[in-house]
């Protein structure tokens, strides 16, 4: 992944020594997009995994399981309804993973308004631990940037991307997108320099933040 980022970023630097910047959106949103959104991925099955391994019940991890192995297979109506199965009659934390999945398949089935629901309604579910519920919210964000507005990322993330918060890099990263998307370059600027100023930031996320620094430096709309 760093190597991917790493490459990406060179060659928008490139782009943007050739004076090329009006394309860099148009070529390059959905790869930005598309990479933190595996980061957050990568979040949403870490802490999934460790919640997981705190259940007792071996039946309803069979079955979820199974609902993976279908997934993998590209069999998604089957998995989807294992998973359905799993929400209404799994133990322990069986039910919330569940919930989880399926809300990564109907991303993946491009029933993207139907998983900002999903990941959202979790994302409120008190009854589920914080970090779950915070990355829910980024999924959800990260689906809005290219299929709601601002306002609506902002309604998911923007509560996360506080100091204190472990997962504030990716929460600034999606509100930045978001405003740089909707052409508000001086709030896409504000986002992305709170990443760049964060000694805490990641590498990929701040690589990825200062480029966009430097995007709408040269682009002189902010």
């Amino acid at each position: 992944m760093a190597n991917q980022d790493d490459s990406f970023i060179r060659e928008v630097n490139e782009e943007l020594r050739s004076d090329q910047m009006k394309a860099i959106w148009t070529r390059f949103g959905g790869l930005i997009i598309g990479i933190a959104a595996l980061i957050v991925l990568g979040t949403v099955g870490k802490v999934g995994y460790d919640y997981w391994q705190e259940s007792s019940s071996s039946q309803s991890g069979d079955a979820f399981l199974v609902a993976l192995d279908l997934a993998k297979e590209n069999k998604s109506e089957e998995a989807l309804a294992a998973l359905t199965k799993l929400e209404q009659e799994g133990y322990g934390s069986y039910p919330v993973l569940a919930r989880l999945r399926t809300a990564t398949l109907q991303a993946q089935k491009g029933e993207t308004e139907a998983a900002v629901a999903a990941f959202s309604e979790i994302g409120k579910d008190t009854r589920i631990p914080a970090a779950l519920r915070d990355a829910a919210r980024l999924r959800a964000a990260y689906l809005l940037i290219d299929a709601g507005t601002y306002d609506r990322v902002s309604a998911e993330v923007e509560q996360l991307a506080v100091p204190q918060n472990a997962m504030r890099h990716s929460a600034r990263e999606a509100l930045g997108l978001a405003a740089y998307k909707a052409g508000d370059f001086a709030k896409a600027k504000g986002w992305f320099q709170q990443i760049a100023d964060d000694t805490e930031s990641p590498r990929g996320v701040a690589n990825r933040a200062q480029m966009l620094l430097d995007v709408i430096a040269a682009s002189g709309k902010a």
